[in-house]
C-alpha cells in the first residue's frame, strides 16, 4: 500500500470531523427571529387601518367598506371565528360553523371598526415584541396622540401574530390588557350555556350585536 494512503485517511477523517462538526453547529444555531417582521408588519398595516378612518374626505359608508378589506386583509378571521366558538365546534355541524363563520366575520368587523375609531388622529408606536413560539410574536404597541399633553401614559394595544405558510396575520389584539378573542370566547360560551347550546341563537345574537355598533 502507498505510503500517502494514511495520509488520505487522516485527511478525510478530519474533513469529515470539520463537516459533522459544522453541521451540529447549524443545527444547534437558533432561528431566525420572527419578531422584526411582525413589527414591521403591525407598524405598518395597521397604520393604514387608522388612515382610513381619519381620511374626512370618504363618507361612513366608505369608511367601512374600506376598513373591512383593511381587516379582512389584516386577520386570520376563520381561525379566530373557530377559536372564539371554543369547546361548542366540536358539536357543530359544518354547516353551523360556515354560518357562524360569517355572522363572526361581520361582528368582528364592526367591533374592530369601533375600537380603532376611538384612537382617530392618533398615530401607532411600536415599542417591542415577546416572541412566545417560533412564527408565533406579540407586538407591543403604544397609540400616540400628539394633542395629549397630560403627560399619561399612552394606551397600550398589543396584537398577536402568526406565521401562516409564511404569510404574516394578526390573530388577536388587546387593549390596555384584555385579549379581545378571549373575551370574546367567554362571553359566545357563556351565551351558548344559557340558551342549550343553539349556535343559530348565537349567530342572531352576533347580528345583532354588529348592528348596534354601527
Amino acid at each position: 500500500m502507498p505510503e500517502t494512503t494514511p495520509k488520505l485517511f487522516l485527511l478525510a477523517r478530519r474533513a469529515f470531523l470539520a463537516l459533522t462538526l459544522g453541521l451540529a453547529t447549524f443545527a444547534l444555531a437558533p432561528a431566525a427571529s420572527a419578531a422584526p417582521a411582525a413589527e414591521g408588519f403591525v407598524q405598518s398595516n395597521v397604520q393604514k387601518g387608522l388612515a382610513i378612518l381619519n381620511n374626512k374626505g370618504l363618507s361612513a359608508e366608505q369608511k367601512r367598506e374600506q376598513f373591512q378589506g383593511f381587516i379582512l386583509g389584516l386577520t386570520d378571521m376563520k381561525r379566530i371565528a373557530n377559536f372564539t366558538l371554543g369547546q361548542y365546534r366540536r358539536t357543530a355541524s359544518p354547516q353551523e360553523q360556515d354560518a357562524f363563520a360569517q355572522a363572526f366575520q361581520g361582528y368582528a368587523i364592526a367591533v374592530y371598526q369601533s375600537y380603532f375609531s376611538k384612537y382617530s388622529g392618533q398615530s401607532l408606536r411600536v415599542t417591542g415584541s415577546i416572541e412566545r413560539a417560533p412564527g408565533d410574536v406579540v407586538v407591543q404597541t403604544q397609540m400616540v396622540d400628539p394633542n395629549d399633553h397630560s403627560g399619561q401614559q399612552p394606551l397600550e394595544v398589543d396584537f398577536r401574530v402568526l406565521s401562516d405558510n409564511g404569510k404574516l396575520v394578526v390573530v388577536d389584539f388587546s387593549v390596555g390588557g384584555i385579549w379581545l378573542a378571549l373575551e370574546e370566547r367567554d362571553q359566545f360560551s357563556s351565551f351558548l350555556g344559557q340558551n342549550g347550546g343553539n349556535i343559530q341563537a348565537l349567530i342572531k345574537h352576533l347580528g345583532d350585536l354588529a348592528k348596534s355598533y354601527r
